[in-house]
């Protein structure tokens, strides 16, 4: 099971095993209060995507193909949160505001149809 969390949100333990895909620490947030088990920078947009984006919903398509195109060639961190979301509870933080277009839900979908074989886009 794959899950998303914003990480100001209270960390419990039906998060299971909580992964940090930003490239930035959530600003104000403390490590000891994060509950973080990994942070996994290599999975975060790159920098020019994610400055594109501007977390603009209207980019929202868009930004999910260019960012399913950047995680296509970071097989070895997403073999890994694969196995950690077969194996139990995976929950993926973001510190985005936007609770609906942000990295972490477009990652989860891009793990989803790794998962299924569908279609990343």
């Amino acid at each position: 099971m794959i899950k998303v969390k914003r990480a100001y949100d209270t960390p419990g333990k039906q998060d299971g095993y909580r992964v940090l895909g930003d490239r930035i620490w959530p600003r104000g947030l403390k490590k000891e209060e994060a509950v973080i088990d990994r942070w996994l920078k290599e999975v975060a947009p790159s920098t020019e995507l994610r400055r594109w984006f501007g977390h603009e919903s209207k980019k929202w398509p868009e930004f999910c193909k260019r960012y399913a195109a950047e995680l296509e060639n970071k097989t070895d961190a997403i073999q890994f949160l694969l196995e950690q979301g077969r194996n139990g509870t995976l929950t993926l933080i973001y510190a985005a505001r936007n609770t609906e277009h942000n990295n972490a839900v477009a990652l989860k979908r891009f793990l989803e149809s790794s998962l299924t074989g569908g279609s990343r886009e």
